[in-house]
């Protein structure tokens, strides 16, 4: 059925496209497809859409993001406003800048580095803690800056670059991209406490230096020295603006709905199959769902090239986190985030992770204080009271929190008594070195809550509980694109090439939907075409709040 690019909708059994999976990759390009007049359905198998994005609410009082803690590159010429404002959301989804001359408090012993969005300010603040690593942070800062805004160049331009003029217009990205970040520690002569400092971000992608890519870490570190920022009402205004674009378009959302498998006849993709049996056909399937599941599980191996299927197998994931939630009757004051480490080797540490020595305690905590970054939304937290998240990286696999399978293959984790028992421990201990970092503050907890990776593994079936997706597929640095090897499949999210977080998410869904739509889409919104019409989408009542119209329905 094609779609008529009106206001409308229709639950029919039919679509132009089916969405996988309601993460901001899946959104944006199910928007993309919309506006371009395409019938969208949205499949998602929990029950509010947004993904990583999407918030929670606990005692009517503390709304809690899941994975958006801030956002780089929000400015009048950012990437990810350009997706938004494409879609005609200018004006509905709006940011809040952190503060510039330190959005990141990087804390390690002995040292206190206040990261700015400025490379020049950056440089020096690094130098100034390090001064006997000068000349290696001045030619690591060079490498890193120049790769950055190649990678981001790429992303916008009108065209692909011919492979023969790459060394004159990406010189970084060709003798960098492909390398690792430790690689790039060597070369610049760095000591182990100059590394930890300039790599003390990389839990935003969970990997170690020696599997990161310097692509990879100078996408991450350009994308915040572009600015710092905050949604203004939380995470969820993305989904739920996304969401407005879809419906205005004649698209559906559906939750509760996990699809069982992509149907596919020879090499092409038909349709999708949920859980209950029934079917939808559509000529465009889009997944947003973890990659190795997508293939090894929805699409099947018999499908696929065993090569393919091999490498798919044998992917190593990024790291997962573990997370408390605290709510706090004090407000705190805080702003910036914290990047706080035991130790001044961050290389050590990674590896304590993976070979399973890593000591009993909590090593390394990220803190967001969400409601110093919007102290107007109520929503957040109640007046005088602190909303934040107290992160850590965990090690691989299931075998540390005592269980055998992840709640994706129907594992009833939450029963098992060892699982919590390691839980109350690992808050414990988190709680143990917030306090270290923030002072005595248990006292006044009003609310407290952990996720661990089968949390993570539970709402969204990610390999390994983690939001990252995958460290390697193949050789350093290779991620899969957004069209596979099945006609008519694509895939949008974290563990395509474009990157993981909010805006490699989004970059991967108009990526995802250019492909589809035969277009270069991202060129085309930054450089300021309003593809949605803002006149199709709805009044925002007093009512309106962005956690109700990201569940299934037209409010």
């Amino acid at each position: 059925m094609s779609g008529t690019g009106t206001a409308g909708g229709g639950s029919g059994s039919s679509w132009d496209a089916v969405v996988i999976g309601s993460g901001i990759g899946g959104l944006v390009s199910a928007a993309y497809l919309a506006v371009a007049g395409k019938r969208v359905l949205v499949a998602e198998q929990a029950g509010v859409a947004g993904g990583n994005s999407h918030v929670f609410r606990r005692r009517r009082a503390y709304e809690f993001d899941v994975g958006l803690h801030y956002l780089g590159d929000c400015g009048s010429d950012g990437v990810l406003p350009a997706i938004l404002d494409g879609l005609g959301l200018r004006g509905r989804i709006t940011y809040r800048e952190m503060d510039p001359d330190g959005f990141d408090r990087v804390l390690i012993p002995g040292a206190a580095l206040d990261v700015p969005a400025d490379w020049a300010g950056y440089r020096k603040r690094v130098t100034d803690l390090c001064p006997q690593d000068a000349a290696g942070i001045d030619a690591f800062v060079d490498v890193v800056s120049g790769l950055g805004a190649e990678r981001r160049d790429a992303i916008l331009t009108a065209e692909d670059v011919p492979m023969a003029e790459l060394p004159q217009r990406a010189p970084q990205s060709v003798a960098w991209g492909r390398r690792t970040l430790a690689d790039l520690f060597d070369h610049c002569g760095l000591s182990a406490r100059a590394r930890t400092l300039l790599a003390a971000q990389s839990p935003n992608y969970g990997m170690a230096p020696d599997e990161a890519t310097v692509a990879t870490h100078a996408t991450l570190v350009d994308h915040y020295m572009r600015g710092a920022y905050y949604p203004e009402g939380g995470g969820q205004m993305l989904a739920a603006g996304l969401l407005e674009v879809i419906r205005a378009w004649g698209g559906e959302l559906r939750t509760h709905a996990r699809v069982r498998r992509v149907l596919v006849d020879g090499k092409r993709a038909t349709g999708v199959e949920f859980a209950d049996g029934t079917r939808v056909a559509a000529p465009v399937v889009v997944s947003n769902a973890d990659y190795r599941r997508t293939m090894l599980d929805l699409v099947g191996a018999e499908h696929l090239p065993r090569r393919l299927a091999a490498k798919t197998q044998d992917a190593r994931m990024a790291l997962p986190w573990a997370t408390v939630y605290v709510g706090l009757s004090e407000d705190l004051g805080r702003h910036a985030n914290l990047w706080w480490y035991r130790d001044d080797d961050i290389e050590r540490f990674y590896r304590s992770l993976r070979d399973g020595s890593a000591s009993g305690g909590t090593d390394f905590l990220f803190v967001s204080f969400a409601n110093g970054k919007d102290p107007d939304t109520r929503r957040i937290c109640p007046p005088g009271h602190s909303n934040f998240q107290l992160m850590t990286l965990c090690p691989p696999g299931l075998e540390p929190w005592g269980v055998s399978a992840g709640p994706a293959d129907g594992e009833r984790y939450r029963d098992n008594p060892e699982y919590l028992r390691r839980k109350a421990a690992l808050t414990e201990s988190v709680l143990d070195a917030a306090e270290e970092v923030l002072g005595p503050f248990r006292d006044r907890i009003t609310h407290l809550e952990t996720a661990t990776p089968l949390t993570q593994e539970r709402y969204t079936l990610s390999t390994g509980g983690t939001p990252f997706g995958m460290a390697r597929w193949g050789a350093t640095g290779a991620r899969p694109d957004t069209a596979t090897v099945i006609e008519g499949l694509h895939i949008a999210g974290a563990n395509t090439r474009y990157g993981n977080g909010i805006t490699g998410s989004a970059v991967s869904g108009i990526a995802c939907a250019g492909q589809i739509l035969g277009r270069r889409l991202m060129h085309e919104v930054h450089a300021g075409a309003v593809l949605g019409d803002p006149s199709l989408l709805p009044e925002r009542g007093a009512g309106w709040e962005p956690l109700r119209g990201s569940r299934q329905g037209r409010s």
